[in-house]
């Protein structure tokens, strides 16, 4: 690696540390993307599914790869006092999107010089990741027939995993998830005449235990799957049943067989316990993500990759709850997501959370070395 990019590297993550924007809102960020690669030389085009921006790495060959990277933030108060710590009052860079940006420019640094390869590689900088479905929107504004790659690859940092080290699963990865809202309808009056009530506390109560049994007594217990709710809210006076209830939460599975059953048994009980309690039910499923499922092919691609550069490399025997807009990239398209070792550090979305610079080099290492194998 030259002496320069692994300074340049970080002088890029630390000003996109401290220049955080949300998910779709991330002009400045794709502006200084976009100013990146046209120092590199790297012809790209922006405004991809929003702020997506797309650049273009090309030489004579039939082979074509994707190489992806988020660049959104989260709406977190940032409490690491760091030099470069966040400008904007209650937007961060708590997930690491600054640090996977900064080494995919890296790895377009590299992979512009390195002539050991032939065919296109697109480097995707993703924008609206968190939960807002980025990966969605440029593949809807023709990502893969503008830049018709044949595989994609990218990569999380990995808080208390072994700092640059590469982690890779055989299969799932990370979750689907999707958010919940239930609202139980009902009639109000008096806390102390509860007979000339329905109650939709009472009836939430229920629900909530419910809920748990999903999880519990539907599923597969060999299979992973999560049901969590949230939020509550109901009423504004402590001597009124009020006229409706609400909860939220989280779905999480690991395969999309899975989720189609939480989400449907979600559904149906939510309904038969309002009916029970003499209430009605609303039941509202969204923001859906897909679960993150490498293929095999890929996966021991990525291990190869990472092993001729150098890298240590692990197979896990488990994915994560957590959810990761990627996995829409993964139904469309082959390939594979790895998890890079961020050492000992604060958790992912906590505000005392860094992305460990002293990985730059290792993560822009492995995206260029995935890029030059899958176009062998």
């Amino acid at each position: 690696m030259p002496d320069d990019l692994a300074p340049l590297m970080r002088s890029w993550r630390q000003h996109l540390h401290a220049h955080p924007e949300l998910s779709l809102r991330e002009s400045a960020t794709a502006a200084y993307v976009c100013a990146a690669l046209t120092a590199l030389g790297v012809p790209h085009i922006a405004g991809v599914g929003g702020h997506g921006v797309v650049g273009v790495l090309s030489r004579p060959g039939a082979g074509a790869v994707g190489l992806r990277a988020d660049m959104d933030a989260l709406p977190i108060h940032e409490t690491t006092e760091l030099p470069y710590a966040s400008r904007h009052a209650g937007v961060m860079h708590a997930c690491g999107h600054d640090g996977h940006t900064a080494s995919l420019l890296g790895a377009a640094a590299l992979l512009r010089d390195d002539p050991a390869w032939s065919g296109t590689i697109y480097l995707v900088f993703q924008p609206a990741e968190e939960g807002f479905g980025g990966a969605e929107a440029m593949l809807a504004d023709g990502l893969l027939a503008r830049f018709p790659m044949q595989r994609i690859f990218g990569y999380h940092n990995w808080p208390g995993l072994e700092a640059g080290s590469v982690m890779l699963h055989e299969g799932p990865v990370m979750a689907g998830a999707a958010n919940f809202s239930i609202t139980l309808h009902g009639r109000a009056g008096h806390a102390a005449m509860p007979h000339e009530c329905a109650d939709p506390v009472q009836g939430l109560a229920h629900l909530i235990l419910a809920l748990n049994s999903i999880t519990a007594r539907n599923k597969d217990p060999q299979e992973a799957g999560v049901i969590s709710t949230c939020t509550l809210a109901a009423g504004e006076a402590r001597n009124q049943i009020p006229s409706a209830a609400t909860l939220g939460g989280t779905i999480r599975a690991l395969t999309p067989a899975t989720m189609a059953l939480l989400k449907s048994r979600l559904t149906e009980i939510a309904r038969h316990t309002a009916r029970a309690h003499d209430l009605t039910a609303d039941v509202d499923i969204f923001s859906s993500l897909a679960p993150t499922i490498n293929s095999a092919a890929e996966t021991a691609l990525a291990a190869q990759a990472a092993r001729e550069a150098g890298l240590r490399v692990a197979l896990a025997q488990r994915g994560s709850m957590a959810a990761e807009d990627f996995g829409r990239f993964l139904e469309v398209l082959p390939g594979a997501y790895a998890w890079i070792g961020n050492g000992p550090s604060a958790p992912l979305h906590n505000p005392a959370y860094d992305f460990n610079d002293a990985i730059l080099p290792v993560a822009a290492r492995y995206l260029a070395a995935v890029a030059k194998v899958a176009l062998i």
